[in-house]
This record gives C-alpha cells, sequence and structure tokens, in this order.
C-alpha cells in the first residue's frame, strides 16, 4: 500500500506542471497509441506534445543543421534556435572533431534540455550577430610603436 502511495505521489509531482486538461489529453493521446497503460516517461511525452508542433527539427536533423552551419554561426539562418544554443553549449569545436558517434549524444542532450524549456513556454531569442566596432582605430605611428614596445620590454625585464 505504501508503494502505491509512493507511486501515486511521483505521478502527482511530476504531471503538476502540467493543467489538468493537458493531462487529459495527454493520457487519452497515449491510450490511443500504445498497447498497455503508459510509464511515466510516456505520459510526460505526451503531456509536452511533439516537438515539431512547436517548430524544432527532430534531434538528428538538428545535429546535422549544426555541424553543417558555416562560421560565424550566429549569423547563419537557423531552423530554429534551440539548434544554435545546443551546437553552442556542445561546443562548436567538438562537433567538429568528433565522430558523430561521440558527438551527437552530447548535442542530443543539450538540444533535448532546450526542446524542453521551449515546449514549457519559453521563447528562445535568437543568437545575436556581433557589430563591428562603430569607430575604427588609427594606427600608431612607428614612433609610437617603438616606444610602447620598449615600455613593454621593461615592464616584463627583458
Amino acid at each position: 500500500m505504501e508503494t502505491l502511495n509512493h507511486a501515486k505521489r511521483l505521478w502527482l509531482e511530476t504531471l503538476s506542471r502540467f493543467d489538468t486538461g493537458v493531462i487529459l489529453a495527454g493520457a487519452k493521446r497515449a491510450i490511443e497509441g500504445c498497447e498497455y497503460l503508459p510509464t511515466l516517461h510516456k505520459m510526460i511525452r505526451c503531456c509536452e506534445g511533439e516537438p515539431g508542433a512547436h517548430g524544432l527539427p527532430e534531434a538528428r536533423s538538428a545535429y546535422v543543421e549544426a555541424c553543417r552551419a558555416p562560421s560565424p554561426k550566429a549569423g547563419y539562418r537557423w531552423s530554429h534556435p534551440a539548434v544554435y544554443y545546443a551546437g553552442r553549449e556542445s561546443d562548436w569545436f567538438f562537433l567538429a572533431n568528433n565522430a558523430e558517434k561521440q558527438a551527437f549524444p552530447v548535442f542530443e542532450r543539450h538540444y533535448r534540455h532546450f526542446c524542453e524549456r521551449v515546449i514549457g513556454g519559453e521563447q528562445l531569442a535568437p543568437p545575436a550577430v556581433q557589430a563591428l566596432p562603430p569607430q575604427v582605430e588609427t594606427p600608431l605611428s612607428k614612433e609610437e610603436n617603438r616606444q610602447r614596445l620598449q615600455a613593454m620590454r621593461e615592464s616584463l625585464d627583458l
């Protein structure tokens, strides 16, 4: 009896972030789509809905997009900002220099995190493209360069 109460409490705490209507609709989808009663994990997925309904690409195609995007990454036109942020968190260098067998699980973990945030209602801002500085400095004269080099040598005891 106590185990049943623990299980009920787990389901209640886990599904409490969803409205009652969302839970009912998710339960209906789970029952219609499964041969057996759903697990808690399946129920959460049914309540969240499909990522495609939120404009999110499937994880594999998001990974391919992240790997093929040219630099600068922030300037690329992403299918969804979650793909950019997952790639950034995974480290662009890591994605480019490791086999898919190693890189995809890392990317997928970060991507799922951002997908959950989007499905939860968060709006991810598009990546900010850094502009060039408004003012271009004029180069120093040869004499000013020599003076600065001498000052640097003195400060480093060279």
